[in-house]
């Protein structure tokens, strides 16, 4: 069973950054892929961004485009997501998901593709 811990959030100011985390137990992530998820209140859970295991590449929606950057430390077993240049829409409760992914990139997938989720960590940016 995956176990999916995520940390990093908290308050920052406008055009502030964050480091988000998703550490994972029990199982290495070698072989899924990892979604990074949003969800305002309100708001339906949307995708944000994905990395691939099969080949290492990267999936940004476009609202976090050029401002957010996804990577993987493989000796760590964690997901990382870098957002810089926050604005107050990207407040939200942020979740990581991992996916089984063997052959073929899936990245992006749809929230209910994934297998496991972690608990998720708030994000606030306000002035």
């Amino acid at each position: 069973q995956l176990q999916l811990v995520e940390s990093g959030g908290g308050l920052v100011q406008p055009g502030g950054s964050l480091r988000l985390s998703c550490a994972a137990a029990e199982l290495t992530l070698d072989y899924y892929a990892i979604g990074w998820f949003r969800q305002a209140p309100g708001k339906e859970r949307e995708g944000v961004s994905c990395i691939s295991s099969v080949d290492g590449s990267t999936y940004y929606a476009d609202s976090v485009k050029g401002r957010f950057t996804i990577s993987k430390d493989n000796a760590k077993n964690t997901v990382y997501l870098q957002m810089n240049s926050l604005k107050p829409e990207d407040t939200a409760d942020y979740y990581c998901a991992a996916r089984w992914e063997v052959v073929t990139n899936l990245c992006p997938s749809p929230p209910l593709a994934y297998d496991y989720w972690g608990q998720g960590t708030q994000v606030a940016v306000s002035s």
